[in-house]
């Protein structure tokens, strides 16, 4: 093997090690209470290759929300209906109404530090939902490549039945419902179908409203 294999290798190895201690911390620990130096430890790296690898701990959140959100990402561009291609677009917005609150619930701790709503600190984002790191231009929630994979999708949905609505827009405010407080706890003590319901209901009327 080369060298520069041996050294592709050896990110790769890195990369996976680090994911992965970062997951076992979440098991235990608040997003917001674990350091880059409790991820090298327990990933068994030193602390710059951490920051070598992801920029920042916001840059290492986002890059492990995206590894989280990796299957949707597939059954969305190459998985099978609905929520893959060839169901009708309402169908498939419904769908992935559904998919995507499953995975907020699921993901709560970790979407709530990664700030959609707003971040103070420079993230390290990746293009799309594929591998390696780039570096973001602010922490607003659109810098961030899983909420503009939603965001995106969402708007291409609506607007290919409401051409005359703000698709853009409207996207917006069903993917920022999802990140207040009142429907994260909810989230949290009843489970994904109540909030699923009240985001469908909110689709359905704006598919159907007369333009």
């Amino acid at each position: 093997m080369s060298q520069a294999r041996a050294e592709r290798a050896d990110a790769v190895r890195n990369r996976r090690a680090i994911l992965a201690a970062t997951e076992e911390l979440l098991a235990t620990h608040r997003p917001q209470d674990i350091s880059i130096e409790q991820v090298a430890l327990a990933a068994g790296v030193g602390k710059g290759t951490v920051f070598h690898r992801f920029g920042s701990r916001m840059g290492l959140m986002t890059a492990l929300m995206v590894e989280r959100a990796q299957a949707l990402t597939e059954a969305v561009t190459s998985g099978p209906p609905p929520l893959g291609p060839g169901a009708p677009d309402r169908e498939r917005l419904l769908a992935f109404i559904d998919a995507v609150i499953e995975v907020v619930g699921r993901n709560k701790s970790l979407l709530a530090e990664l700030a959609f709503s707003a971040a103070a600190e420079p993230v390290a984002a990746h293009q799309g939902a594929a591998a390696g790191e780039g570096t973001a231009k602010d922490g607003h929630r659109d810098d961030h490549p899983v909420y503009r994979f939603w965001h995106g999708h969402i708007s291409t949905l609506i607007a290919a039945q409401r051409p005359d609505a703000d698709a853009e827009m409207i996207a917006h405010v069903l993917l920022g419902a999802l990140h207040s407080e009142p429907i994260l706890a909810c989230l949290a003590a009843e489970g994904p179908a109540r909030p699923a319901a009240a985001v469908r209901a909110l689709a359905r009327a704006i598919l159907d409203a007369p333009s």
